[in-house]
């Protein structure tokens, strides 16, 4: 092919034609603008709680966060309060059904919408691509998804966390029978894609409960427990000669894998060592399909024992509906708390909980919902912590379109602490925060010195300290109980800031005001505390740079 620079104008065009026309793998779609991210070009986004609506009934627990806004500016704010920090994220975001459930730029997305997938896309492509900085090194993402966007999610999800490290796509039936609408099959399931951050970093292996069905298989029992048995040599075609050696039968006579089947499911170490533990079951049978060295049949047939685990099974790719529950399930229990139909459409507890419990975690994780809706993920992990003493804690993000987070988010959470109908209480603690903004303006200090003012939330939920200890307009002092966090607002309160901060007797992280980066450290290099230092607003600035470039 000649270099560009010799071809003819003519020739040009027809290569440029060309390259529109060839296929391309991978998602393509027009991105669309979206208001609440325009904003930030010009808004930065910070946290405000409400203090009336905080909750605390448990002295020793983690506290768990609702934040109210759009959850774009949401995630703004926890890419600077948790990067690194979270363990699991799950969402169930809107379908894109085009019956309006779907809202872009304070717009319903309706069927007729031309460019209805591409602003669904853009959508969820601008959320997605700021939360794996926000997963740890072992975190796994969780979606919901039906086939109005299932395709399209799948290779955005490829690109975002690289196709490998996709790990599952789960098929949950969210209703039990067909009916009779129309002339085609109809669809009673959803998907929920899995993705890791790191799937190499994955070490713990995931375990599931058992479903009655499989629970049932385990029909036998001897001194280690119940068992069930599987045939020793492998169904497929292929022959492996590593795993085609003869074995000793009862009978005195040696038996190989039968012929088509080619191999048994062990090495022979392995398949010694099963032996030893007893976990080789020979049974003698009429016809066998196991060879002997002359060909003839053997007399005996060959078990593999499965002892049944106190920890689970491997979990299915199709949930089992015993375990998981249906749409009705979630509409019946949130009838139960609220005394009427308040959600149609919300996903069961127990689905959440299952999948949670996957990542056979529960001391000191975060679990992400930035799509919370009713709040489904929060209810979830109360109770999972009530069941196995474990010490989760939940971030809920939700917008209150239709009074949804006010109304419904929060009075469910609150209702799962408190106790309702004849359901107990959970013990546990809550901060409810709202989204804000600060200006920026074309003078830079001034912008900093605004958000020096209104960090003092994003700091405390940063450091997960909410006790105050010291609270005036050159300072504020909070503390938890393994440490405290100091905001100094005035520089020329150094020294009295230190004396707090050594009387406190306890390991200090502090927020120095500075205009540019420093974070003066020669001040503060005679306290006798153990502490770090940290500037801001600078360091807010770095994440919103690379968010909002």
């Amino acid at each position: 092919m000649k270099n560009y620079k010799e071809m003819t104008h003519e020739e040009l065009l027809g290569y440029v034609e060309e390259l529109q026309n060839r296929k391309k793998y991978g998602l393509v779609w027009e991105d669309k603008p979206e208001d609440v991210v325009e904003q930030c070009k010009e808004m930065l986004p910070v946290l405000e709680e409400v203090s009336d609506r905080a909750i605390e009934k448990d002295d020793n627990g983690v506290t768990n966060l609702l934040i109210e806004g759009d959850n774009y500016h949401a995630l703004s704010v926890l890419n600077y309060t948790h990067a690194g920090k979270i363990d699991v994220i799950y969402i169930d975001p809107p379908y894109n059904t085009g019956n309006k459930d779907f809202v872009y730029n304070d717009q319903y997305v309706d069927k007729e919408d031309s460019y209805r997938h591409s602003k669904w896309i853009s959508f969820i492509e601008k959320r997605l691509s700021s939360i794996k900085h926000l997963l740890k090194q072992d975190g796994v993402f969780f979606v919901s998804i039906d086939d109005n966007e299932q395709a399209s999610l799948k290779l955005l999800c490829d690109e975002i966390f690289g196709e490998e490290n996709f790990i599952t796509q789960f098929i949950w039936r969210r209703s039990g029978t067909g009916g009779l609408r129309g002339i085609f099959p109809v669809t009673t399931h959803e998907y929920i894609l899995v993705y890791a951050k790191n799937k190499l970093s994955i070490t713990n292996k995931w375990f599931a409960p058992y479903s009655e069905n499989s629970r049932n298989a385990f029909k036998s029992s001897d001194e280690k427990g119940e068992y069930k048995t599987q045939a020793l040599y492998l169904t497929s075609l292929k022959y492996v000669d590593s795993q085609a050696y003869f074995i000793d039968l009862p009978d005195g006579t040696r038996a190989k894998p039968p012929l088509g089947r080619g191999s048994w499911r062990y090495v022979e170490s392995t398949y010694r060592d099963e032996l030893e533990k007893g976990n080789i079951l020979f049974k003698k049978v009429k016809t066998s399909p196991l060879l002997l060295a002359n060909g003839e049949r053997a007399s005996y047939n060959i078990y593999t024992k499965q002892y049944i685990s106190d920890e689970g099974t491997n979990p299915p790719s199709i949930l089992p509906d015993d375990i998981v529950g249906q749409t009705r399930s979630a509409k019946s229990e949130l009838k139960k708390m609220f005394g009427s139909d308040v959600f149609d459409y919300a996903k069961p507890s127990t689905l959440i909980k299952y999948i949670i419990q996957l990542v056979n975690k529960s001391e000191g994780i975060t679990i992400l919902d930035f799509f919370a809706g009713t709040g489904t993920t929060g209810h979830a992990v109360l109770e999972l912590n009530k069941e196995d003493g474990g010490s989760r804690q939940f971030i809920l993000c939700t917008n209150n379109e239709n009074g949804i987070a006010e109304e419904v988010t929060y009075p469910r959470v609150k209702n799962v602490i408190d106790g309702y109908a004849d359901v107990e209480g959970i013990p546990a603690n809550l901060r409810y925060f709202k989204t804000a903004f600060v200006k920026q303006t074309s003078v830079s200090d001034d912008t900093r010195r605004e958000l020096v003012k209104k960090s003092t939330e994003m700091i405390c939920v940063k450091e997960s300290t909410y006790k105050k200890v010291y609270d005036n307009k050159k300072y504020k002092v909070y503390k938890n109980n393994e440490y405290i966090t100091g905001i100094l607002f005035d520089l020329d309160s150094i020294k009295e800031f230190k004396e707090k901060i050594d009387g406190a007797g306890m390991p200090a992280h502090l927020y120095i005001f500075s205009l540019s980066n420093d974070t003066f450290s020669d001040d503060f290099s005679s306290l006798e505390v153990e502490h770090t230092l940290c500037p801001i607003p600078e360091s807010v600035l770095e994440v919103y740079r690379k968010l909002f470039a």
